[in-house]
């Protein structure tokens, strides 16, 4: 598209009639970007001139838009919040951000793989209730009454936001330059929709999400409408709210940066237009465009983002559940932390469990063999199974003991410092050789050029008998704590680190998928030629030996036990390096999201609603919350969609011929208003296609909506398009506000009237699925079953 930007002060209805020939003189075309310059330019007699009836007109047309907007709001908050107290338990992810809100108002750090933008406002709410966070929102079903848990006012903050969403896109249609009657339609099928009023009114995340990417939307078009006055007050307000709005997108999910990516391209479009040397720009004056753009649209948003994390730990100080995927040095920061508390040496001979740090799962082995032949028609060892388990259990034991020099010789002499030999004990250090003896079955572990069962790339680990030097060395493995320096020991409960085989050089990772019914559906342990992936790091649980009682050493100065308990400063992580570890860690466990779900769904289905996503049941009444589009409003938007990009692509296939269809004042709006919100649906929904991770159609969302004003827009030129087949040729007039399309005629309002009617039935007819409230007959709950996939809970 030529110039995607939200420029909307050009008329369609004030086109010039069809042109035949592509004109080629530029003082005849009318850069929208001029328009209001030329406003500006009118003589003061012609402005007295006009007369009263016009300004009664434009009065009567202003209130309009005022009582359009009050009705979508009214409406909307309705939608929304309407028995928004029911169900009274927990219902779908409210097991996940509910209970992270109770984590801050516990002040107890939590791991997520979403920026805390969205959660911090969720706690806020509770604590401006008077909520304690003493409910963990464990399980769905828990019952919040018998909890004494202020959800109404906990589920009240999505609702609002989801209630704004519907007010912002008629606001920002209206500054489209669409008429009272377009954008009030566009804003009624937002209001309509039964997807966005199931997700607006539970403990989720995505009407905060939404809301913050439509009204970035919103204060880029008005950005661009006060492009005649640059570097006033007013321009720098709506460029930094633009940057404020990218900025708490973000910081919700990180799924806003397709909101970026959206508003970037338009800037890109923007700058590259006032590069254009018939703008009459000295370079001067582009740079201080250029810098303008940067610091509301780049350094802003980069640090509103920053302070989130920033409020983050600083509310997060406690000892949680977060703290095993964090660094040894995150944790020393922890009050209460096990790595300060807890931890101690890890001697030689000792009996240590080993956990995984992404998954927590144990390194377990038990005496049951890998199948000969596994499903797919590929050979094993029949080794024994090494597998990952997430309860504690004794195959989980395993006996570190150090490498016989004179077996390998490459080993490096061990000499004993002076605090060994006091305590006559070896230590175990960064970048030791060692073996793994497995404390139940006597057998070493040991990974070979074998493919492993789930990961064919990835080799085999199994566990071998000790039968003197026959495969010694591939029994060794070397102990490489992250950050690590020779010489420092090796700590429970802290040291992060990785088992690299000296042989074949690869790591124990834990895979995230589970092994068929011959491994208990535990998880799968292999070996990874890839030695620095995250899913290779795992850390020392428990210690058992004799110099060792409850997790500390015995004979061990007062001295050092201070200095475990309170680290020295100089250790101690600045804020910068909290947030790169932490945003590192959210991007690897997000993509890392891969395992099956009943609900998940792909990309291409969504604009259809092929599938949706059951939130809660209940059998008694029949009742269930399942997430699901109103098809009346989804399937016109996705068609109103495609219509626009194939009117685009015959316009330029047009134009190349020599035919121009639209003129350029219809062309200009038609690519800066639709334009750039086919851009903002295309970039929120596009890039998921190249996304590994499950997705479910509630990532569609704000997708969903640009498709919505994308018809709406549509819908709207097509009238005028079609009003004017045949018309007698027409002067081309200034762009005015209007209660709906001047040449609309009726069957602009026949139409728009029965889409109405037709999405109202709709959110209707599948309101019982997104309230809850239940069916009186089985009869009655298929017929709301029109797909075979819609898989609703007792149909």
């Amino acid at each position: 598209m030529d110039k995607p930007t939200a420029v909307v002060d050009a008329d369609p209805a004030a086109s010039a009639v069809r042109q035949r020939k592509v004109k080629k003189d530029l003082a005849e075309q009318v850069p929208v970007l001029d328009d209001e310059k030329k406003k500006l330019a009118v003589p003061a007699q012609i402005q007295s001139s006009i007369s009263a009836a016009t300004l009664g007109r434009e009065k009567k047309i202003s209130l309009a838009y005022k009582a359009a907007f009050l009705i979508i709001t009214g409406l909307s908050f309705l939608t929304r919040t309407w028995g928004i107290g029911d169900p009274g338990q927990v219902v779908f992810d409210e097991v996940h951000f509910g209970k992270f809100a109770s984590y801050y108002l516990r002040r107890e750090y939590y791991f997520d793989v979403h920026p805390p933008l969205g959660k911090l406002l969720l706690a806020a709410a509770g604590w401006f209730v008077g909520y304690d966070g003493h409910f963990l929102f464990d399980n769905i079903g828990d019952d919040y009454v018998a909890n004494n848990v202020p959800y109404i006012a906990l589920r009240s903050l999505p609702a609002t936001c989801g209630a704004l969403i519907a007010p912002i896109v008629f606001l920002t249609l209206k500054e489209m330059k669409l008429s009272v009657v377009g954008a009030t339609f566009g804003a009624m099928l937002i209001v309509l929709d039964n997807s966005l009023i199931t997700q607006s009114r539970l403990i989720l995340l995505d009407s905060m999400l939404t809301l913050f990417a439509v009204c970035s939307v919103y204060a880029w078009v008005k950005f661009q409408k006060l492009k005649h006055i640059p570097f006033t007050p007013r321009w720098y307000l709506w460029l930094s709210l633009t940057g404020l709005g990218l900025a708490c997108t973000t910081g919700v999910k990180m799924v806003g940066m397709l909101t970026i990516a959206a508003i970037g391209v338009a800037v890109l479009f923007d700058l590259w237009d006032l590069l254009d040397y018939r703008k009459g720009l000295s370079m001067r004056q582009f740079s201080r465009h250029f810098a303008a753009r940067a610091l509301c649209l780049i350094f802003l948003p980069l640090a509103i983002y920053l302070s989130f994390f920033y409020i983050h730990f600083a509310i997060l100080i406690k000892s949680g559940p977060g703290d095993a995927f964090m660094s040894p040095a995150f944790q020393d920061g922890l009050k209460g932390s096990e790595v300060s508390t807890n931890t101690s040496a890890i001697p030689y001979y000792a009996n240590v469990t080993i956990r995984h740090r992404d998954t927590s799962a144990y390194l377990h082995s038990h005496v049951d063999k890998y199948p000969l032949r596994y499903e797919d028609g590929r050979i094993s060892t029949q080794g024994q199974q090494v597998t990952g388990y997430p309860h504690r259990d004794l195959n989980n034991h395993w006996t570190i003991e150090p490498v016989d020099a004179d077996i390998y010789p490459l080993v490096d002499h061990y000499v004993p410092d002076e605090e060994e030999q006091e305590r006559s004990v070896r230590y175990l250090r960064h970048n030791d050789l060692v073996r793994l003896k497995h404390a139940r079955t006597s057998t070493y572990l040991i990974t070979h050029d074998v493919a492993s069962p789930l990961t064919p790339t990835h080799m085999e680990m199994t566990t071998f008998k000790a039968n003197g030097t026959q495969r010694y060395n591939e029994t060794l493995w070397r102990v490489e704590t992250l950050d690590g320096e020779d010489g420092d020991k090796v700590r429970s409960k802290r040291g992060h680190l990785r088992f690299v085989n000296a042989v074949h050089k690869v790591a124990v990772h834990c895979h995230k998928g589970l092994l068929p019914d011959w491994g208990y559906g535990q998880q799968e342990i292999n070996g990874n030629k890839a030695v620095t992936e995250s899913f290779n790091v795992w850390w020392f649980d428990e210690v058992h030996h004799a110099r060792i009682v409850n997790g500390t050493e015995i004979g061990v100065e007062d001295t050092e036990v201070k200095a475990k308990k309170s680290p020295k400063p100089g250790r101690r992580l600045s804020f910068l390096q909290k947030f790169a570890e932490l945003q590192g860690l959210m991007v690897a466990h997000n993509s890392g999201l891969t395992k099956p779900h009943p609900y998940s769904s792909t990309p291409i289905t969504w604009p259809f609603v092929l599938r949706g996503i059951s939130f809660w049941e209940r059998k008694d009444g029949l009742r269930q919350i399942y997430l699901l589009g109103n098809p009346a409003v989804w399937w016109p938007a996705i068609t109103g969609t495609v219509m626009y990009a194939a009117m685009w692509i015959m316009d330029r296939l047009l134009l190349r011929r020599g035919i121009d269809d639209f003129g350029n004042r219809v062309r200009n709006w038609w690519d800066s208003t639709p334009g750039f919100l086919f851009l903002c649906w295309a970039l929120h929904w596009g890039p998921f296609f190249l996304q590994g991770r499950m997705l479910f159609l509630h990532h569609y969302l704000p997708a969903f909506i640009f498709s919505v004003m994308v018809t709406t827009c549509v819908i709207e030129f097509v009238s005028l398009r079609v009003s004017e087949t045949g018309a007698p040729e027409r002067i081309p007039q200034p762009r005015r506000r209007s209660v709906a399309p001047r040449q609309g005629g009726v069957v602009y309002w026949i139409a728009m009237t029965l889409m109405f009617l037709v999405a109202t039935a709709g959110f209707a007819y599948f309101a019982p699925l997104t309230y809850g409230t239940g069916f009186k007959s089985i009869e009655d709950l298929r017929s709301r079953k029109w797909l075979a996939s819609w898989d609703l809970q007792h149909a």
